[in-house]
């Protein structure tokens, strides 16, 4: 075999470490169970999709064309979902190995070069990822029967797809070599993956809205070379969807605007050679995390702050200990450093300025109603979000991590039950989200309070219209009481978040295997509870997410309510919904506790020694 066709399947396919992984990942009935899923997602949904478009009775060509077009594009976005939600999961692996620096040790001894080393990590754990792309690629092509789907847009979306996941890998493996972070850095980067779609996708919307968009106002962005979801939405509706122009732009602005697809799997690809560049730099040096040290060994923030590793601190003063130990604990040490508290108050400051420049814009009319109501869902979504995929990442490693230092085996040493243990965990860590929830529920407060006081004199009001019994009422632009509304509703449902993490902490080996499954637990059920509400307005407080549109948007989300009990009962309804959601998901939280506290003693000698 030639040495230049040797040296390239050592970076790929024969490398040593793209082989381990595949070959030891393809034993885990873990990824066995999420291929199965995730082909039987993509299965169902298109049979749904397809007996729906296509109806009853006799159909033309043209007719099934549509119903196949239609279904192709709708698994098309399911596939790219699916893709950016699972790629994190895989990739997980890689972000959890810098936790322990005797692998990279190892790794280093070997003859392996540096590129060697980040990209088997880099081709071993995409593998899987690709392998999911490739087994729906018969799926696809079902729909060529259907006719309407051309087959270059079948491939344009995988390669839409692939790309993504190959940036979502290169940025694992690029955080991993720079031994910046640890385990419980896989939750800070599905939280940054998750809030970089949704805040590009929020203000693709917003540009659109404002007519900002090219082609009329109503087509791409900025934005839609950023997002593979855009870019697909580009890709499959070249209508209503439009690029601009060919030759109207130059340079870069002409990509991202005409062929924002192309921009985006290049872009990716680029950034992607760049990521992996510079960890085949760093890996050898041990990662970022000792760039500037000295010939001791001691970093340069640590040397500028005048103080060695070995160091001790001074003397502390006491602090009062609540009447539970274990929830002062959670919710003392999860501030405990300079740089946790200054990203609390940099998200608050964050959340509250936006606010009021939101306020500020509207109240200038430099945006309408319907964007003003917009932007309000956006952000305080997006707040939500976040704030929940906190909670859970916080409870579900509560338990895990305590197992794992052997923390846990100390506490079972003292006189605390399990239900003062639990408790105590549960009172700790809705403690520690409560001054992060002042951001979402103070923007709906500022944004009631501004619409009770009559907009200030805003020129054209604070009213929108609303068709009640044949005749059109104005009712407020968004529901002055809308911030207790959903105040009522998110504390309980944060604390469900954090019962379900704990939940799955106690259960789990490992703190990765449990935030993994509670995100999946809580995201499952917000999204049915979610779909519920959304389709049923009297259940529209059951869910933060739904409760926030009706309040902030009551003449499109409570239009059916208001057209049979009027405003004022509508607003009731939506009252007694936020009550009545607070009640079951305390329930539950109280159904969880005891289910956890009955099994505490047997689930923990189960698991003990695992770390």
């Amino acid at each position: 075999m030639p040495a230049f066709l040797r040296w390239i399947l050592r970076q790929g396919p024969a490398n040593p470490i793209a082989v381990r992984l595949v070959q030891n990942g393809s034993r885990r009935s873990r990824h066995l169970y999420i291929r199965a899923s995730y082909l039987g997602v993509l299965i169902v949904t298109l049979l749904w999709l397809l007996l729906l478009n296509a109806g009853q009775g006799a159909l033309t060509y043209r007719q099934l064309a549509g119903a196949g077009a239609n279904a192709f594009t709708w698994i098309a976005y399911l596939q790219v979902l699916l893709i950016c939600v699972l790629a994190p999961v895989f990739m997980g692996g890689a972000i959890a190995q810098e936790a322990s620096p005797r692998t990279w040790e190892v790794l280093l001894t070997t003859p392996l070069t540096s590129a060697e080393i980040v990209l088997g990590n880099l081709f071993g754990r995409l593998f899987f990822v690709l392998a999911l792309l490739v087994a729906s690629l018969p799926l696809f092509a079902l729909t060529q029967y259907y006719g309407g789907v051309p087959g270059t847009a079948v491939f344009a979306s995988y390669l839409v797809a692939g790309c993504a996941a190959l940036l979502v890998g290169a940025l694992a493996i690029a955080l991993s070599v720079s031994r910046l972070v640890g385990k419980r850095a896989f939750f800070v980067f599905y939280v940054c993956i998750v809030s970089y779609l949704g805040v590009t996708l929020a203000v693709d919307r917003f540009m659109v809205g404002s007519n900002m968009g090219q082609s009329g106002g109503g087509g791409v962005t900025y934005m839609t070379a950023l997002n593979p979801f855009l870019a697909l939405h580009a890709l499959l509706n070249p209508t209503t969807y439009p690029t601009a122009p060919a030759g109207q732009y130059e340079g870069v602005r002409a990509w991202m605007l005409e062929t924002p697809v192309k921009f985006w799997c290049i872009g990716s690809a680029l950034l992607s050679a760049v990521f992996m560049g510079m960890s085949v730099f760093t890996v050898r040096t041990g990662g970022l995390h000792m760039v500037g040290s000295d010939e001791s060994g001691v970093p340069l923030l640590q040397r500028l702050r005048g103080r060695k590793p070995s160091e001790q601190g001074g003397h502390r003063a006491p602090k009062h200990v609540w009447t539970n130990p274990i929830a002062w604990r959670e919710a003392a040490s999860r501030n405990s450093s300079a740089g946790k508290v200054i990203a609390r108050y940099a998200f608050l400051a964050a959340g509250l300025i936006f606010a009021l420049v939101l306020l500020w814009l509207y109240h200038t009319g430099s945006m309408s109603h319907a964007a003003f109501q917009f932007a309000i869902v956006a952000t305080v979504w997006g707040e939500l979000a976040v704030i929940s995929l906190v909670a859970i990442n916080t409870a579900a490693t509560a338990i895990s991590k305590e197992r794992e230092d052997g923390t846990l085996d100390l506490l079972l040493t003292t006189p605390l039950t399990a239900s003062a243990y639990l408790m105590g965990k549960l009172r700790g860590l809705v403690t520690y989200l409560l001054p992060l929830l002042v951001v979402p529920i103070g923007t709906l407060m500022l944004v009631g309070l501004y619409v009770l006081v009559g907009g200030f004199g805003r020129p054209g009001g604070v009213e929108v219209s609303v068709t009640v019994g044949g005749a059109a009422r104005p009712i407020p632009v968004v529901l002055p009481e809308i911030g207790l509304i959903v105040t009522l509703v998110t504390i309980p449902f944060m604390a469900f978040c954090v019962m379900v993490g704990l939940q799955w902490s106690l259960k789990s080996k490992g703190t990765l295997g449990s935030v993994v499954g509670a995100v999946g637990v809580v995201g499952a059920i917000a999204a049915v509870v979610g779909l519920c509400g959304w389709q049923a307005s009297p259940l529209s407080a059951l869910s933060p997410v739904t409760a926030v549109s009706a309040g902030a948007g009551p003449d499109t989300a409570l239009a059916g309510v208001m057209d049979q009990l009027g405003p004022a009962g509508a607003r009731l309804v939506l009252v007694v919904g936020a009550a009545v959601s607070a009640l079951i998901h305390g329930g539950v939280c109280y159904g969880i506790h005891t289910s956890m506290v009955r099994t505490f003693d047997m689930t923990v000698r189960k698991l003990a020694g695992n770390k």
